[in-house]
């Protein structure tokens, strides 16, 4: 057995979040319903300007991780703080829901922890502003490969492709992971973060990876095509796994010539932050026992439905009790 059944690299980043009407937005120049990524002095007036903040461990892997850890599987996560305030109350925090931080706080280093600036609109939409800091910094000299090694499944976050050196350590855990017999998958991000490195994200897909998980978008932007269909054959020819959420629509996940179309309950969001790394730890939860196609997106789906019906990024419920009532565990 091994040491991780799931494993993540990403940004380490602490969510800041509030609730803002569309007329804030407009005033503050917030663009809505994307993550867009900001520098210090931006981050500093942004965060001065929100009213009712709260404060969480954050980042997309990181959030899948905690869902997947409060599932009772075994993870671990390799990212990148300061050891400044944020940085300590990061590591603490992932170490409480069950996480291994493999990477101690960096102590001496000149850029701070990193935090994501979120703006919940009315409708749930949220808009996020990230200053990376620190961890736009990991490396592969972040990555220990024994831990790589010691993982059944490790799962890439896309945001990383911003900064050569997150490609490399990217491609030095996949290798790692696959060469001692285990999984490695990417979560794509942001259909901007696919237009910033379309031709990297690609190679890596088909050359180094087990399985891709994105929306509608992010899959389509891929292709450079509107349709999705003809998208979706093409990742899944390229790759041997691949699951695409539709919001609403629901969930299809392709694995060679068996397909899954998984349906959702439509609801009103309380707030969507999360909403693709909650289905991420159900996915990877199913994946990781062994269920099938469909059983992986319906735990998805449930961990997603559960993330959006409160503020925050992460599950609040008893996940188990929850997919234990809908005979999904």
């Amino acid at each position: 057995m091994k040491n991780f059944q799931v494993v993540g690299i990403g940004n380490a980043i602490v969510d800041v979040l509030t609730k803002a009407d569309d007329s804030f937005l407009e005033l503050m120049g917030i663009e809505k319903g994307i993550m867009q990524l900001v520098e210090r002095d931006r981050a500093e007036i942004l965060y001065g300007a929100m009213e009712g903040r709260t404060q969480a461990a954050g980042g997309s892997v990181a959030n899948t991780l905690a869902g997947i850890g409060k599932l009772g599987l075994r993870t671990g996560f390799v990212g990148r703080v300061h050891d400044d305030a944020l940085g300590r109350f990061y590591a603490e925090a992932m170490e409480q829901d069950g996480t291994r931080f493999v990477n101690p706080p960096v102590a001496g280093g000149e850029l701070p922890t990193s935090r994501s600036m979120i703006f919940v609109s009315p409708d749930g939409e949220r808009s996020m502003n990230t200053y990376l800091g620190i961890s736009a910094e990991l490396g592969p000299d972040d990555v220990d490969l024994d831990v790589a090694r010691e993982a059944e499944i490790v799962f890439l976050e896309g945001y990383l492709f911003d900064k050569d050196k997150g490609k490399e350590a990217f491609i030095s855990m996949a290798r790692a992971c696959r060469d001692a017999g285990g999984k490695a998958g990417i979560a794509i991000s942001d259909p901007f973060c696919v237009e910033r490195h379309r031709a990297d994200f690609l190679r890596l897909i088909e050359n180094e990876l087990d399985y891709v998980i994105g929306n509608e978008d992010e899959i389509k932007s891929l292709w450079e095509t509107d349709d999705l269909e003809a998208a979706l054959a093409k990742t899944a020819a390229i790759c041997p796994l691949v699951a695409c959420t539709r919001s609403g629509d629901g969930v299809t996940i392709i694995a060679g010539t068996e397909r899954a179309d998984v349906p959702v309950e439509k609801i009103v969001p309380v707030d969507a932050t999360g909403a693709g790394d909650g289905f991420a730890a159900g996915f990877l939860y199913g994946l990781a026992l062994g269920r099938d196609l469909e059983t992986c997106g319906r735990i998805g789906c449930t961990v997603a439905g559960e993330v959006i019906r409160h503020m925050g990024p992460r599950a609040q419920s008893d996940l188990k009790a929850l997919l234990a009532d809908q005979n999904l565990v």
